[in-house]
Order: C-alpha cells, then sequence, then structure tokens
C-alpha cells in the first residue's frame, strides 16, 4: 500500500481543516486506514481509524466529537474533518494502513504502511 497524506496547513484557533490520505497498490483492498499525529519532542499518537466498509470507526478519546474519519472507497482516500483546533492540535499528521484485525488500533507499530505526513500548525 502507498499512501499520500495532504490537506494540512496553517489555521487559527478555532478553524477546520480535511485531511486527506490517497492510498494505492493492490494490498489496499479490505485495510484499515488509520490517522497518527506527532508533535515536536512527543511520540506519535493514534487518532482514528476506519474500517475497510468504513461502518466501523474509532477514535482516541480525547478527540472524539472534534475529529472525524471517513472513506471514499471508490476515490481510494481517507478523510479526517478536524473542528475547534487548538494550538495543542499543532503536529505532522500521518495517515496508515493495515490488514483488519491486527490488534490494538494505538500502537504505531501494529501499522506496516504510512504515509509521508502532513504538517497541521495551529496559532493562536
Amino acid at each position: 500500500v502507498q499512501l499520500q497524506a495532504s490537506g494540512g496547513g496553517l489555521v487559527q484557533s478555532g478553524g477546520s481543516l480535511r485531511l486527506s490520505c490517497a492510498a494505492s497498490g493492490r494490498t489496499y483492498s479490505g485495510a484499515t486506514v488509520g490517522w497518527f499525529r506527532q508533535a515536536p519532542g512527543k511520540e506519535r499518537d493514534f487518532v482514528a481509524a476506519v474500517s475497510w466498509g468504513g461502518a466501523s470507526t474509532s477514535y482516541a478519546d480525547s478527540l472524539r466529537g472534534r475529529f472525524t474519519i471517513s472513506r471514499d472507497n471508490a476515490k481510494n482516500t481517507v478523510y479526517l474533518r478536524t473542528n475547534s483546533l487548538t494550538p495543542e492540535d499543532t503536529a505532522i499528521y500521518y495517515c496508515a494502513a493495515r490488514p483488519s484485525g491486527s490488534g490494538s488500533y494505538y500502537s504505531p507499530s501494529s501499522w506496516p504502511y504510512w504515509g509521508q505526513g502532513t504538517q497541521v500548525t495551529v496559532s493562536s
């Protein structure tokens, strides 16, 4: 699976962004896709994940209600809508993919495929 994240940028506190993750490759079929983020000097943290069919989603508890993950398999694209952004949301956002049923979402090591990341910067 090859993944390309985009949609990041500079936004004021309270603003919104929609991140996109474009996927390609034979192994994308059936894959679960997730988003992680990594702030400077911190570990890479789980943000959200969506199953192949889109019916099952999972979120980090602290982000539930502000972030929404969705996917359009006809376009091979997964989206992350981020609302009510604060400076604490500033990070590089990465999309990742893995076969379904591969264990805990929260560990980056359980995701074998990664995109290059897109920078989100929220100004106060």
